[in-house]
């Protein structure tokens, strides 16, 4: 059954929950609902709901807030795994947590991916090489695929604190690429919710 096409396209990209060695907090886990609620308001200024189409990798914080947020709106959801999805929730999803944080991600990862069109990026496009970043080359994916809707139909949603990341791919480089494709970009200023 072909699907039709979405009335807006939105990416996401965005902050981890912050791990048990991260020295300088950068999602500290007492902050989810702030960001939650900064991310579900995004939603509604851009009035999503069933036509629309969210994309976004899965992972534990900023992604599957967005991942939740967008599905209680009736959109659709796709999640882009950049590695096999074992590999992905080791990195991604089931990390050692700062003390006191609610481990319930990889419950809430699989009741979104039950809902979600998933895609696992070296199955559509083959292993990345070794001089590339798994991460970038999932941004650029994520990036071609809702480009190909129509530029005009592209919204970007990130939770982030304006810095570079812990590694090439992150929440920087998206926001550079989309902004280079003249797409529209929502930016949650961590720095100013918390």
């Amino acid at each position: 059954m072909e699907m039709t096409a979405p009335r807006h396209v939105f990416l996401f990209s965005g902050h981890m929950i912050d791990g048990r060695d991260r020295a300088t907090p950068r999602f500290p886990w007492d902050k989810e609902p702030v960001a939650a609620a900064a991310i579900a308001q995004a939603l509604d200024d851009f009035g999503v709901g069933a036509q629309d189409l969210g994309i976004t990798e899965g992972a534990c914080g900023g992604d599957l807030l967005f991942a939740e947020a967008l599905l209680q709106r009736g959109a659709r959801l796709e999640l882009r795994l950049p590695f096999d999805e074992a590999t992905f929730l080791k990195n991604s999803v089931d990390y050692p947590k700062a003390k006191g944080a609610p481990d319930d991600w990889r419950a809430r990862f699989m009741r979104a991916r039950s809902q979600a069109r998933v895609l696992v990026m070296p199955d559509v496009l083959g292993p990345t090489s070794r001089d590339e970043s798994p991460y970038e080359r999932c941004n650029i994916w994520m990036l071609g695929d809702a480009l190909a809707f129509g530029a005009t139909k592209l919204r970007f949603v990130c939770l982030w604190n304006g810095e570079g990341g812990d590694g090439p791919g992150g929440t920087r480089h998206m926001v550079q690429v989309v902004r280079e494709e003249g797409g529209e970009v929502r930016w949650l200023d961590t720095r100013k919710l918390w």
